[in-house]
């Protein structure tokens, strides 16, 4: 009888999805993000010398900058395998779409952006709980993130909340405050630079002052910056700027030069041949009941995801019948539950993902023994991946899972559905399986916002239903995707233990 020690274990998987670890062929981004009305559209407008109206995207669309040799727009919606062509104005590119995309993406031959991508947010005050979980997954992978806050704002609870995560990992913080309503506390007679609380006097300057003068734009940035320390000290490093036009350099070299060290410490962290990668590999002398083994930690771990995301899929429930009846109604019920399914998708991938590495860990390591190089496992995993595009039952699981109007679950499959449902897209995965991908079709919008569609009762149902259907759906998909991980996994080692040696 095998001790406890010896039973097969799932490796410990997130419960919640918080910051992302960047990989290192990551691209580098810095997001933009901040409460509605501090001009955060004019702040990224400002640094690219663009027209802010050429920034408008749908409400709880993201706008994806990125660096091309000609001007280009694309919208990229849930439920299409190809991006749309998207204009500027949405009343003449809206009605072609049936469902507001997950982002826009802008190309542009700005040199800033060869530097890094910008990445425009939804408000802070629309993101919600799954929102800013999203936020959180998406900063971690681009590693900067421009907070902008209008001088007559103050920080909201949630705000601080999604500051003090980001505090807590590598990711750099920058904050820029733009003029309130009446401008910085009612005088532009002053404008500071960055950080140092230096002023540039106004026309006339050399002429006898009558006394020391307030730089109200200093005052302001300071006081913002002693509110934020005081519930997130760890902060304390970031920079700050204030928006006018000489700051708009200062803030472009800040980021220019934070992306310069970010691009050369995620360089370093990848050797481009790691060591195993090209060395025989032996067989251990006794590998033992590896395979008996592999069969009951798969199926454990299958089992233990599906039950995290029957609970997730619980509360995510709880608030969405909320918001329908205290919140965003029957009206908003689509964006709501779009954005939830989206967090949902980040989470189910990170613990399969997570789960898988673990599989393979301890697979290899008894197959091979211990310690082991770590290009090992790469040459396993690459080897398990070419299995899964020989295989069919492989290639099925790269597809995208729709809420229907009717509160069904659709799928679609082929090249191009996957990336679409990505808010801020990432470079090909190096992991054994696809992302998991779950959306609402545009028939949900069409349903919801008729007019003779506004019953919180049926809206309530309806939610029930779909998420009964989605926790379904996707209790199979996870059961099936550990199958072909066992079978994928199982065919490479055998071989291994076949012939001596790691033949990947």
């Amino acid at each position: 009888m095998p001790g406890p020690s010896d039973l097969p274990r799932c490796a410990p998987l997130p419960t919640r999805l918080g910051v992302t670890e960047p990989g290192p062929d990551e691209p580098l981004g810095v997001l933009a993000v901040g409460p509605g009305g501090a001009n955060r559209r004019g702040v990224l407008a400002t640094l690219l010398d663009l027209d802010p109206a050429l920034l408008g995207t749908p409400d709880g669309s993201w706008l994806v900058m990125r660096h091309s040799a000609t001007s280009t727009r694309a919208a990229y919606v849930p439920g299409y395998r190809q991006p749309h062509p998207y204009g500027a104005d949405r009343t003449a590119a809206g009605p072609a779409l049936a469902r507001p995309p997950r982002r826009v993406e802008l190309g542009l031959p700005d040199p800033l952006l060869r530097h890094f991508n910008l990445v425009d947010t939804t408000d802070t005050g629309a993101l919600g709980v799954a929102g800013a979980r999203v936020v959180l997954d998406a900063v971690g992978r681009a590693g900067a993130l421009l907070f902008v806050i209008a001088a007559d704002q103050a920080f909201t609870a949630a705000e601080l909340n999604l500051l003090a995560e980001v505090a807590r990992t590598p990711v750099t913080v920058f904050f820029v405050v733009t003029p309130g309503s009446a401008g910085w506390s009612g005088s532009d007679g002053t404008a500071a630079t960055e950080d140092t609380g230096a002023s540039v006097p106004p026309s006339g300057a050399g002429l006898p002052s009558p006394g020391p003068t307030v730089d109200p734009v200093a005052v302001t940035v300071e006081a913002h910056r002693a509110a934020l320390l005081t519930a997130v000290p760890r902060l304390a490093e970031a920079r700050w700027f204030a928006l006018h036009p000489g700051a708009a350099a200062d803030l472009r070299r800040a980021l220019v030069g934070w992306a310069a060290d970010e691009g050369l410490r995620r360089a370093s962290s990848d050797p481009p041949v790691l060591p195993g990668e090209h060395v025989r590999v032996s067989v251990a002398a006794d590998p033992g009941d590896w395979s008996e083994r592999l069969d009951r930690q798969t199926r454990t771990c299958a089992q233990r995801i599906r039950q995290h995301l029957a609970l997730e899929l619980a509360n995510v429930h709880l608030r969405v019948v909320q918001e329908i009846v205290f919140g965003v109604g029957c009206e908003g019920l689509p964006q709501l539950l779009d954005r939830e399914m989206e967090a949902l998708s980040l989470l189910a991938t990170a613990q399969c993902d997570g789960a898988v590495r673990g599989i393979v860990d301890d697979a290899v390591a008894r197959v091979f023994g211990a310690p082991l190089p770590d290009g090992v496992d790469r040459r396993v995993v690459k080897a398990m991946r070419w299995g899964l595009i020989e295989d069919r039952t492989g290639r099925d699981l790269d597809r995208v899972l729709l809420v229907t109007s009717t509160a069904g679950v659709a799928g679609l499959s082929g090249d191009g559905a996957i990336d679409a449902l990505a808010g801020y897209p990432s470079r090909a995965r190096a992991e054994v399986l696809p992302p998991v991908a779950v959306a609402l079709s545009g028939g949900c919008w069409q349903h919801w916002r008729s007019p003779g569609n506004n019953d919180p009762n049926e809206a309530r149902a309806w939610a029930q239903r779909a998420l009964r259907e989605v926790e379904l759906e996707l209790s199979r998909e996870i059961s099936r995707r550990f199958e072909v991980v066992r079978l994928g996994l199982g065919a490479v080692l055998s071989d291994a233990v076949d012939h001596g040696i790691l033949l990947a």
